[in-house]
């Protein structure tokens, strides 16, 4: 077995089996496995996807466990040399998994690689290209220098869009919605963290691939379309506060012994602030 991917499916039946038959549809010249780990959906996506798609695997969980622990799920069960984390909520292009597979064979000491993942406006997900969220790289993010010097190395480290984006290169992050990962840097390393419940799982796992000695890249020569945040969308107030809980969860695992107790305390009541203003602002909007 060549690739496993693994989609992890929450009330979007619909987007999960247009996601698959992308994969299907798919000019690929290796062999490939599917599985979907189902977070107790209520809209009868499994129904579906057994009925649709008879060689996909299923697992289903009583309850919403999250996007690390569904994920792990599925890799503990996988086959392939590589396994592919893909959004349910993405549609793959033909060529690019093909490609993919090529370009992780030819790079033996690449860990991990993502594509150029694009909104359905066709602009780009920045989320597929950055830098690690260290305490400088937020700062300058959250006051708008990143934006305001969009080709500084300095102060827009948070993107790194200074970089060439139509060229194959090394990158720190790549995105959980369309990460093809080794195996043997999954045997290394270990599997997702499921203390981030989602949201900050795919950036913990590049760093921890990255100090491990593996190589990160983003290759643009492929991509596909990611219709983003359809299963967050449910629950705003869930999401918001694991978007925030992910902050804190990889400060305190990576970077909070790098700095001292003045920075660390800038960056938790940052975390705290902006967690309190993002509620607010939901439920402003929720009144409106």
């Amino acid at each position: 077995m060549d690739l496993s991917i693994v989609i992890v499916n929450y009330n979007t039946k619909k987007l999960t089996i247009d996601c698959i038959q992308s994969v299907i549809n798919s000019k690929l010249n290796f062999q490939y496995e599917i599985f979907v780990v189902d977070n107790a959906s209520s809209d009868g996506s499994v129904e579906q996807i057994k009925k649709t798609f008879p060689p996909v695997y299923v697992i289903s969980n009583k309850e919403n466990v999250g996007f690390s622990k569904a994920n792990n799920q599925a890799i503990k069960e996988c086959n392939g040399r590589y396994i592919l984390l893909l959004n349910s909520d993405t549609i793959v292009n033909e060529d690019t998994l093909d490609e993919m597979i090529r370009f992780m064979d030819g790079e033996t000491n690449v860990g991990a690689v993502g594509c150029e993942v694009n909104l359905p406006d066709g602009t780009l997900d920045k989320a597929c290209h950055r830098g690690f969220p260290t305490p400088e790289a937020s700062f300058y993010y959250l006051i708008g220098l990143a934006k305001k010097f969009p080709n500084s190395p300095k102060y827009n480290s948070y993107h790194k869009s200074y970089m060439n984006m139509n060229e194959v290169h090394d990158i720190d992050c790549l995105v959980g919605a369309f990460m093809m990962v080794r195996r043997e840097a999954i045997e290394q390393v270990g599997l997702l963290d499921e203390e981030f419940f989602m949201y900050g799982e795919d950036i913990d796992w590049c760093y921890r691939i990255k100090e491990s000695g593996w190589r990160i890249v983003y290759n643009p020569t492929v991509s596909i379309t990611h219709y983003k945040g359809a299963s967050s969308r449910r629950k705003p107030y869930k999401i918001v506060y694991e978007f925030h809980r992910a902050m804190y969860l990889f400060h305190i695992k990576h970077f909070a012994t790098k700095y001292n107790f003045f920075v660390n305390s800038v960056v938790y009541m940052g975390i705290v602030l902006k967690l309190t203003f993002a509620t607010i602002n939901n439920f402003l909007k929720r009144v409106r």
